[in-house]
């Protein structure tokens, strides 16, 4: 069938018809849409969607569309303008800035409409999800004897230990706190490393979310570039002489967005050169469990191999399982273990425990390890069906290099192609694309 109306076009053209429906009275089914305007179902269902958030038609599952019945006056809403006075009053002398830009964040949770391809989302998909699992732990979970009690501040011991297990070395549970999903703990350790105005290194290009969450809390991304091997050591070095940061945020396994992981030769090098200007570095280990069957053995943690304390360690279940199974861990050793458990504690008190009894749970069940196995064999798949079809039908399209682990595919557009005009017709065609640019804390 060819599509030869927009969702716009067509939600002008039934807004154009409303007049002919008595208020309440139902519009043609969305078949007899589909073929009068000859378009995809997704097309229609989308265009009734924006004529109900403008109020026009009322959507019954299962019933159809109706035209919407005039809205009875209401009361008149209160002048809510004196809050621009007070919340901005001053606003040249905040160290950190009250408004936010969430919008880092928020691409990466936000849902597609139906019927859009997602490529652009931040979790599993929901078929990849071990879910039947996780309902399992939940129901065990809730019948432990205290499971409904206050846990101990820094998190429970057992989930505490498996987490110090994880990553390896000498880091131990007296090392580890439990948080409230990987974007909390980085929130936490940001907080506790670096005051308000100073500069935090990061790789470039790297998680928008991250560059939101730093400049949520006043701080000034400073990019270090990163090749197929990870960050650069001599240009980590004199971003380190340059600005005097005393903060390296990274990702050393499957970094986000290019899959790269930091080559053996860099991971001594990286530490050294934070360890001689007196610096931290916070490794998000966001997906050492979504490594691919095709991998190989992994690299251990950065923080396995830390002996100083340079090391700030960020771990979580979220990417593994599902985006509502916030549940993470801190790893630091020295003074600043205190510093960060004082933080949480007080931005956030502890984890619900009913989540961590689900997690200890879960990670303890033999569908725990099933589960992993299969994402790892599905996850290859995936990324071998996605790099053949780009292969074939999109071979101006640059893959510098094809990741052995995480979900995301780092591609380089020919020079001169306009990045915003390319996303929105994927849209119109219903897929879901990230551009590339807002992972660059400054000109890519």
């Amino acid at each position: 069938m060819q599509q030869r109306s927009s969702v716009g076009e067509l939600a002008e053209q039934l807004r154009r018809e409303l007049d002919r429906y008595s208020p309440g009275g139902k519009l043609p089914s969305s078949r007899a849409l589909v073929e009068r305007f000859r378009v995809s179902p997704v097309t229609v269902s989308r265009a009734l969607a924006q004529l109900a958030a403008e109020g026009l038609v009322v959507t019954r599952p299962g019933a159809g569309a109706f035209r919407a019945r005039p809205h009875t006056p209401q009361t008149p809403a209160g002048d809510t303008s004196w809050q621009q006075v007070a919340l901005s009053a001053d606003g040249s002398a905040d160290v950190v800035p009250r408004t936010v830009d969430p919008w880092g964040v928020v691409v990466s949770l936000a849902a597609p409409p139906p019927g859009v391809l997602e490529f652009n989302g931040g979790y599993l998909h929901s078929s990849l999800q071990p879910e039947r699992a996780m309902a399992a732990a939940l129901a065990r979970a809730g019948r432990r004897p205290g499971a409904w009690g206050r846990p101990p501040l820094e998190g429970l011991p057992e989930l505490r230990e498996w987490f110090a297990r994880g990553i390896g070395g000498a880091v131990t549970a007296a090392e580890v706190l439990i948080a409230a999903g990987g974007q909390a703990a980085l929130a936490t350790a940001l907080r506790a490393l670096a005051p308000p105005g100073a500069p935090v290194l990061v790789e470039s290009p790297t998680y928008p979310g991250m560059l939101a969450l730093a400049r949520a809390a006043g701080l000034r991304p400073v990019p270090v570039p990163v090749d197929p091997d990870g960050v650069r050591p001599d240009l980590l070095a004199d971003a380190f002489h340059a600005t005097g940061a005393r903060v390296f945020v990274c990702q050393p396994l499957f970094q986000n967005p290019t899959g790269a992981v930091l080559a053996p030769d860099r991971r001594a090098e990286v530490l050294r050169i934070a360890r001689e200007a007196g610096a931290f570095v916070v490794e998000d280990d966001f997906v050492r469990r979504l490594v691919h069957a095709d991998a190989g053995p992994l690299p251990r943690p950065l923080a396995a191999d830390d002996p100083d304390g340079v090391v700030v360690h960020v771990g979580s279940l979220t990417k593994a399982t599902s985006p509502s199974f916030r549940v993470s861990a801190l790893a630091a050793r020295g003074p600043v273990l205190e510093r960060l458990r004082a933080i949480q504690v007080v931005d956030s008190f502890f984890v619900p425990r009913p989540l961590q009894e689900a997690a200890l749970e879960l990670v303890g069940s033999p569908a725990w390890t099933r589960h992993l196995r299969a994402l790892s064999a599905e996850l290859k798949t995936r990324r071998d069906a996605m790099t053949g079809a780009l292969a074939r039908h999109l071979p101006e399209l640059a893959l510098p290099h094809i990741p052995s682990g995480g979900y995301h595919l780092w591609l380089r557009l020919p020079d001169g192609t306009d990045e915003a005009a390319l996303t929105a017709a994927a849209l119109r065609a219903d897929v879901a694309l990230a551009p590339g640019r807002p992972y660059f804390s400054a000109e890519p």
